[in-house]
């Protein structure tokens, strides 16, 4: 039922319900039912007709609200499959381009070194593919799971602190945020060098924020072209669910990706982190 009809018969119901047992009572029944008794009955028969349509009512917007967030999240995985698909066609188009580049010029070695990029890049697309984010019981168990599935095929520990609640955020929101967490434990094995990897992970009411960090090699500013490609993922992601972005990474101090939601301010703790770490 649209909801321009859900308006009609809202604004109806309880106008023709009144106006009807009011015409009614005058009509028929003065002659068996006083004036207050009357009165008495339009109000309980009014308060009665009205919970039972409020909560018809509700009941339709939810089934309604919950059928679109279920073609919301189909679609948010469809975009990502499709995503997927593009990746790999325009990063493989190109690696074969240069083996083919480098065998015509007789330089094996570089050639072979294209072609064990190509097969890593192959296997973390496939890794990525297994476990969709619409899949598992919750959401910090579905991460959980990825992650640990990750570690075994990368040999970097990695630490968990996921408090993510149930049905705090929307079937979009966390097809999002999944996409974000494995693109950048994807930049971590492709680029890091690092032994260890951190991911925080808390929702507190609406609010939400992500943390992830590496004890890796870090990169300098002019540097980061090479991680251009998934850091410009990531920060599209991130601006969709109006959330703040930020990254720090030096060779130092490896690499920290933060992201928020708009409404939370960043933790008091996260704050003093930081400033230990400048």
């Amino acid at each position: 039922m649209s909801l321009k009809t859900l308006k009609w018969l809202a604004a109806l119901t309880p106008a023709l319900f009144i106006g009807g047992f009011e015409f009614i009572r005058h009509e028929f029944m003065l002659s068996y039912m006083s004036m207050e008794t009357g009165n008495w009955y339009i109000t309980f028969l009014t308060l009665l007709v009205s919970y039972v349509f409020a909560t018809w009512m509700f009941r339709s917007i939810e089934r309604t609200n919950n059928r679109l967030a279920r073609e919301t999240s189909k679609r948010a995985v469809y975009e990502e499959r499709e995503r997927l698909a593009r990746e790999l066609h325009d990063n493989l188009a190109q690696t074969l381009f240069f083996i083919n580049v480098k065998l015509k010029q007789g330089k094996t070695e570089e050639a072979k070194a294209a072609v064990s990029e190509i097969d890593h890049h192959l296997r973390q697309a496939i890794f990525n593919l297994r476990t969709l984010p619409e899949e598992g019981t919750s959401f910090s168990l579905r991460i959980g799971k990825w992650l640990q599935d990750w570690e075994v095929l990368t040999g970097i520990e990695t630490v968990q602190n996921l408090r993510a609640t149930d049905k705090v955020l929307t079937a979009a929101e966390e097809v999002q945020i999944f996409a974000i967490i494995q693109e950048a434990f994807t930049n971590i094995r492709k680029h890091s060098r690092a032994t260890q990897a951190s991911i925080d992970l808390e929702t507190s009411g609406p609010d939400w924020s992500l943390k992830i960090a590496d004890n890796g090699v870090g990169f300098a500013e002019d540097e980061s072209q090479r991680h251009r490609y998934g850091l410009t993922m990531m920060r599209k992601r991130a601006a969709e669910l109006g959330a703040s972005w930020e990254l720090q990474s030096s060779p130092e101090n490896g690499t920290e990706l933060s992201v928020t939601s708009a409404r939370r301010k960043p933790h008091v703790r996260d704050l003093l982190s930081r400033s230990h770490r400048g």
